[in-house]
């Protein structure tokens, strides 16, 4: 593969401007109190340094407040909103806002949640936003069947992932901080969901959805009219894309699934605190679902592979056709006890786990500079930080933490930043020169590493690391 072979995004706008308010979301003096902690926990590193730079940078240049009151979260490089990358954009610091509920960092926690539920009611089968209906788009000439024009839609690649996350993130923060604004529109982005998920259980009969990339590659476009491969129907949800946003091989992604059907159980207190008239229902219809997710994941979901035995495969179509690989972005093989109730002991992950850090899976690689699982998103020998960090966040062992830690600190090519993906042998190479969505990883690595004892997981129960 040569680097034409992954299509350039557009020049981006740059960062929302700064106006200063930024500074007093998040605080230099909070910047420093949590670098020093971080540093009295892994003193002689460069991981500090490498923190406070992806802790500050987060919360002071993606975010733009809009007349509305929600706020925007652009992903970095390209200025878009992808729900999925504004969620994970936002966990390291629902630790820090478990301490201030009430305080302008949790504030811009709740104007970002605010801003994700909205925009899954606009339209569910969106993955990115622009900031304002100004009809910027990744790809103008993308055709999504009868769905008409949308100018504030970036891009309209339909992942599962995408409904799932923003949940995830306003119940861990009504948990954390008790702000009740999230709740009205939760139940609102709740329900859309449910129906959405649903919907696409039966994926050939129902779906109105279709995405056809004129002149796009295998990995952009969905083959038959932009339906995608043909699937059974299994108990399991369909998705169109994957977290990578390229097109899922075969339709029904596992962890995918197994990401909704956790969320599915974990938004009943949620809904329920909305409203006691229709929240409890929805919350029972949600839990039925999830089981019926797993159920298909159960089915159809799990294979035996020659070396590792009884594993989750990647994808399936339910017809018989399976994908035996992970890729960095979550959800992913590797990610499920982070983002799941996926135990980090339970012995099918365990065995998942060895494969996907093995030469077995194809989007492993081990090099000089470092080792880990990379993505068909890029070259084969590049390694995604995001996959580093997240084999930390799943490991019972402490040690490898921090070794994780000092490899992604080590590679940043002298920027003190995460990059979405990096050479496995020369890490002054790499893509995407701001990723937001990485820096975060790397910051929530060192939260749980540094700070146990106040550290805030993406997923329910929230359990102290190991």
């Amino acid at each position: 593969m040569t680097d034409s072979d992954f299509p350039v995004p557009p020049a981006p706008a740059g960062p929302p401007p700064d106006d200063g308010w930024t500074r007093k979301v998040l605080t230099d003096d909070v910047v420093e109190a949590w670098t020093e902690r971080v540093r009295t926990a892994l003193p002689g590193t460069e991981v500090p340094r490498v923190f406070r730079a992806c802790l500050a940078r987060t919360i002071r240049r993606s975010l733009m407040r809009l007349d509305s009151g929600e706020v925007a979260v652009i992903t970095g490089d390209i200025p878009a909103m992808w729900l999925r990358d504004s969620s994970t954009q936002m966990w390291p610091y629902l630790t820090l806002v478990a301490s201030d509920p009430r305080g302008p960092l949790a504030d811009v926690l709740v104007g970002v949640a605010l801003r994700q539920l909205a925009l899954i009611v606009h339209d569910p089968y969106a993955n990115a936003f622009n900031l304002r209906p100004d009809g910027r788009a990744h790809n103008p000439d993308d055709e999504w069947g009868e769905h008409p024009a949308d100018q504030l839609i970036w891009e309209r690649k339909y992942e599962v992932d995408s409904l799932c996350f923003p949940l995830q993130l306003a119940t861990r923060l009504f948990e954390v901080t008790g702000r009740r604004e999230v709740l009205g529109p939760a139940l609102q982005a709740a329900q859309v969901v449910v129906r959405t998920l649903r919907t696409e259980q039966d994926h050939e009969r129902f779906s109105p959805y279709r995405f056809v990339r004129p002149g796009g590659n295998a990995l952009d476009t969905l083959p038959r009219g932009g339906r995608g491969g043909p699937v059974a129907v299994t108990g399991m949800t369909w998705s169109g894309f994957r977290p990578s946003d390229d097109a899922c091989t075969y339709g029904y992604n596992v962890p995918a699934n197994l990401h909704a059907a956790a969320v599915l159980d974990d938004i009943g207190a949620l809904v329920t605190a909305a409203s006691e008239e229709s929240g409890p229902a929805l919350a029972a219809e949600a839990r039925v679902l999830a089981d019926e997710l797993r159920a298909g994941v159960e089915r159809y979901g799990v294979v035996v592979h020659p070396v590792h035995g009884e594993i989750y495969a990647y994808e399936v179509d339910g017809l018989g056709a399976h994908l035996l690989m992970d890729d960095a972005n979550l959800p992913s093989l590797l990610s499920l006890p982070l983002i799941t109730n996926v135990r980090q002991d339970d012995a099918r992950y365990m065995r998942t786990r060895r494969f996907v850090l093995s030469p077995e899976n194809p989007t492993f690689t081990q090099g000089t500079a470092l080792g880990g699982v990379g993505s068909p998103h890029t070259w084969p020998g590049w390694v995604w930080p995001i996959a580093v960090a997240t084999e930390g966040l799943t490991t019972q062992n402490r040690s490898r933490r921090v070794e994780a830690l000092r490899t992604l600190a080590a590679t940043t090519a002298g920027t003190d930043h995460m990059h979405e993906s990096v050479n496995a042998g020369d890490p002054t190479r790499f893509t995407r020169p701001w990723f937001s969505w990485a820096d975060s990883m790397f910051c929530l690595l060192a939260l749980a590493t540094a700070a146990p004892d106040r550290y805030v997981p993406p997923a329910a129960p929230r359990a102290e690391p190991a």
